[in-house]
């Protein structure tokens, strides 16, 4: 069995590659999830359990309401962490990862913690702190949450 954290760290160019394809997924995800909010109004307001009161249509009420459109975009957040809390917590790879053959790990080169991913995501900056990894091979979020993101070998 390899040590884990005597493999390669991994470049810019393979987290970009890895981040395009789980941005694709979580797109995909989230619309999904987006969905399922909008039909559940749409039947509540077909059984007439919900008035949409001053609001022209459900999206309408979701990008406006004081309260509905907070809840929304809390539910939206959740959606887009858990992906990340279950595949980083999971095996230490998101799908995206799985084709660049990256896996992120602990210093100690064990699976990250669910506090360690929180961080690591709030960190990321939505991807941009993998510049640093131009000079160094290391993000921002994995100095921070002390992770490391390692370049996997080929399967024989």
């Amino acid at each position: 069995m390899t040590d884990l954290s005597s493999l390669p760290k991994a470049g810019f160019l393979r987290r970009l590659g890895a981040l395009f394809y789980d941005f694709l997924i979580v797109i995909a995800i989230e619309m999904i999830a987006a969905g399922i909010v909008i039909a559940v109004l749409q039947a509540l307001m077909k059984f007439q359990l919900l008035n949409l009161g001053p609001y022209a249509d459900i999206a309408d009420l979701l990008d406006n309401h004081p309260i509905w459109s907070h809840v929304y975009l809390l539910y939206l957040v959740v959606v887009w962490v858990s992906f990340y809390l279950y595949f980083w917590g999971k095996a230490g790879q998101t799908l995206g990862m799985r084709a660049w053959r990256l896996k992120l790990i602990d210093k100690q080169g064990n699976y990250v913690t669910n506090i360690q991913i929180i961080v690591r995501l709030i960190s990321s900056l939505f991807g941009l702190a993998n510049l640093l990894a131009l000079f160094g091979k290391r993000g921002l979020q994995d100095i921070i949450a002390r992770t490391e993101v390692i370049v996997l070998p080929q399967a024989n």
